[in-house]
Order: C-alpha cells, then structure tokens, then sequence
C-alpha cells in the first residue's frame, strides 16, 4: 500500500476583490474571475461594469477623489479582502507631441491612482492579512519609443510594488502582475501605427485573470511576489 505523503495546501477563499478598472478589459475579466472563484467582485471605475457587480464611480487621476470611492465601495459591499489595480491609460507618441495635461494624466491614472486605492483600502487589508495585486506592464522592464508616459508611469508601479512588498511583510501581501499584450479595447482609438499589428499574439485576458486569483488564493504566509503573464509569441518580452 503506498502511503499519500503530498502535502495538504489550504487555499485562501478569494473573498471581496475590489478591482479598478472593472468594466473592460483585464479589469472585467477579474471581474468575472473573482465571481467564477466564489468571491465577491466589486469595481471602481468610470463607467459601469456589467449588470449586477457593485460598483462606484471613480477617476483615479483624483486621488482624494478615489480614496473617497474606497470607502464608499466599504459601504456599500463591506471591507476587502483583496485588491486588483487593473485600471489604467495610455498615450502614444513623442514627447513633444503629447501636451502636458495628457502625459501627466496618464501618470496619475496608472500610478496616483494604484497608489491611492492602496493607501485607502490597506486599514481594511491589514485585518485580515489580504492581497493587493498592481498591474505594470512589460513596459515596466523596458521602455519604448513613443511610449514615455506609459512606460514611466508603469517602471513607478513596479518600483511602488517592491517597496510595498518590502514595508508591508507578514501584514499584507503584495503581487505584481506583468501583463503583455492582451486581446481588450485597450488599442482602440489609437492611430494604425500604434496598434497591434494583424499578426500580432494577443493573450486571452481570461487567461491574466485567472494568474490573478491564483495569486488571491495563496495560503496566508505564501506569497507570489511578481508573475509574467503573457502570449507565447508576445513581441515585447524578452
């Protein structure tokens, strides 16, 4: 008889996930995610998710803005367990073709906006020793032309993440998500040169998501501090 000596894991539940960016895109396939797992998805963003997934109104380019939102999100559907930075812009060009306005914003929105949704929800995340997963970019290990803002704002999410990670040890845990190219309405209004190309492979932004939950459900002292997740054939990594 062959004794089973595999070790037993206990999974986290995935609980309440608040999740930036949650009407489309990464952030909706989360949202999805986070449901399909049992937990309960909540979303901050400009505009509405799909039906019945609760939700507030927020610009993240307003810090005092969405950390009002935070709580408001509490209100509405209690404390969260997790948090998910799925929410971000973009804008593509050289830098003295973008005006001031637009390359800050888009700074603001991508890494303000990470940041004060943690900073409001980490009392709530202390608790119960939760997760706070950021979203950077592969643009977060390397810049690219015609791309300052994005990248500049993404290297900050990288760096905010480790330091986090850092400061935050045995309290809350902190992943960084590094998604290539994904297969969302992210390109869309873009001029043709700043889109994917039509052989391009884009991932399935079920299959990020689902690295998200993965990452929610690790057993409390086991952590997943950075994933890369992306298409077999992305152009952007290594």
């Amino acid at each position: 008889m062959t004794q089973d000596i595999t070790p037993s894991v206990t999974l986290r539940e995935v609980g309440t996930v608040f999740i930036t960016g949650g009407s489309s895109g990464l952030g909706a396939a989360v949202v999805d995610a986070v449901a399909a797992a049992g937990g309960t998805p909540a979303v901050l963003d400009r505009v509405p998710p799909r039906d019945g997934v609760p939700y507030v109104e927020c610009d993240l380019a307003d810090s005092a803005a969405t950390a009002a939102a935070v709580e408001q999100l509490v209100e509405l559907v209690g404390p969260p367990d997790a948090v998910v930075t799925a929410g971000g812009t973009d804008a593509c060009g050289p830098l003295l073709e973008i005006d001031t306005e637009t390359w800050e914003r888009v700074v603001r929105v991508n890494l303000f906006g990470t940041v004060a949704v943690v900073r409001a929800a980490l009392p709530h995340l202390e608790r119960v020793r939760g997760t706070v997963v950021t979203v950077g970019s592969t643009l977060s290990l390397r810049g690219m032309s015609d791309a300052t803002a994005y990248s500049a704002s993404k290297y900050g999410v990288r760096g905010f993440s480790h330091a986090l990670a850092a400061e935050l040890k045995g309290r809350v845990g902190v992943t960084l998500l590094i998604p290539g190219g994904m297969r969302t309405a992210f390109f869309d209004g873009r001029t043709e040169q700043y889109k994917p190309g039509p052989d391009a492979d884009l991932n399935d932004p079920a299959n990020t998501a689902a690295t998200v939950v993965l990452a929610l459900r690790q057993p409390v002292g086991s952590e997943i501090r950075e994933m890369l997740v992306m298409a077999s054939g992305e152009s952007s990594w290594p």
